[in-house]
């Protein structure tokens, strides 16, 4: 086993991470997205869209709103694949609303840096003019980046890190009983993704380029309770306690005094009752943050490495991730599969971080 742990030092001297996101967003999407916003040493470079939970045209709406409300309005939103690469787009309003964001609601806004570049060409001129310092997060179907590396099969040696949300391995898929949602969207793009990377590993890429997997069977133990908000909103400053009950009539809206807490309170109220809906009791899995975490180098973690392959044939385990931990296939480790996290740690410092950003955003010291 391999134990990693972040790059970054505790609070001061965090080395800058200059960061490419790929996301569907997604009320966990929304909640990575703003925590990232707020590590003051994460350079957001770009945010590209993929279809997946909502179209991407409501994907890249969703961004341009949360980037302009956390305060980084001129991070280019980049829009890629329109549907997966060989089955029908299939999206999940009942599990983020018919907006993506649950009960939350924000106007479009244009963003200040454009570009006429599509998502796949601003990645792969990205990565060849800034070799080694790019890390990309993906945390929506893998379509653009499998797209980026038919066009540039040298990826994997021109990127820095590369962080996954998706697949499950041994545990309970959420979309099937084997298959995670994002795999399970596009599942010939992950397994064209992995597939790359075993024929980067097999030619010498260095393990430490291989992407990092954070899969359901850890991005799970990120249960988050209603009481969180209260956290956050008394961090923030707010003028009174944000309280989200089981008990609330469905539907309820936060009336925040602060603009950020009001977002995610709404947001994920929603999935609250999704996931209560669904008997998991009145919590939400943010899946997206702790992989956003393992991208900015804050959250603490453990992986062990593996050959990562998508099952694309079988009606009964469509979408299906297998990990070999054990070399049976023979073939070369290509991900690195994340085994342990520590979700307590996590959700403090998601509370401390977005709090200050709300604090900043409300003019606040």
């Amino acid at each position: 086993m391999n134990a990693v742990r972040s790059d970054a030092e505790r609070d001061e001297g965090e080395p800058q991470v200059h960061l490419l996101i790929d996301n569907d967003t997604g009320i966990d999407d929304a909640l990575a997205l703003a925590f990232l916003c707020a590590c003051d040493h994460v350079k957001i470079e770009a945010l590209t869209s993929t279809p997946g939970n909502v179209d991407v045209e409501q994907v890249a709406a969703n961004n341009r709103a949360l980037l302009a409300l956390c305060g980084r309005p001129e991070v280019p939103v980049l829009i890629g694949a329109r549907e997966p690469l060989q089955i029908p787009l299939v999206t999940t309003p009942e599990t983020h609303g018919t907006q993506g964001v649950g009960y939350a609601t924000l106007p479009d806004s244009e963003s200040e840096s454009s570009t006429d570049v599509g998502a796949v060409d601003y990645w792969i001129e990205a990565a060849r003019a800034n070799p080694g310092e790019l890390t990309v997060l993906l945390s929506a179907p893998l379509t653009n980046f499998a797209l980026a590396l038919r066009e540039e099969p040298r990826l994997p040696w021109l990127l820095r890190k590369v962080v996954i949300m998706g697949g499950a391995f041994y545990y309970q898929g959420n979309t099937t009983p084997t298959a995670e949602w994002n795999t399970h969207v596009d599942p010939h793009a992950a397994k064209e993704v992995f597939a790359a990377y075993s024929a980067a590993a097999e030619q010498g890429l260095d393990s430490s380029k291989l992407p990092i997997v954070c899969s359901l069977d850890t991005t799970e133990n990120f249960e988050m309770q209603p009481d969180f908000l209260t956290r956050l909103s008394i961090e923030a400053g707010c003028a009174e306690p944000e309280i989200v009950q089981a008990s609330d009539p469905e539907g309820t809206l936060s009336k925040s005094s602060n603009p950020l807490v009001r977002y995610l309170s709404d947001a994920l109220r929603f999935y609250f009752e999704f996931h209560r809906q669904y008997d998991q009791g009145y919590i939400a899995h943010v899946h997206d943050f702790f992989a956003a975490g393992v991208a900015a180098g804050t959250l603490d973690y453990e992986t062990r490495p593996a050959t990562v392959d998508v099952e694309t044939e079988s009606p009964l385990l469509f979408g299906t991730t297998v990990a070999d931990f054990r070399g049976l296939w023979g073939k070369p480790a290509n991900a690195h599969v994340v085994v342990s996290n520590d979700p307590e740690a996590g959700f403090a410092e998601l509370v401390q971080r977005l709090g200050a950003l709300a604090r900043k955003l409300n003019g606040n010291s």
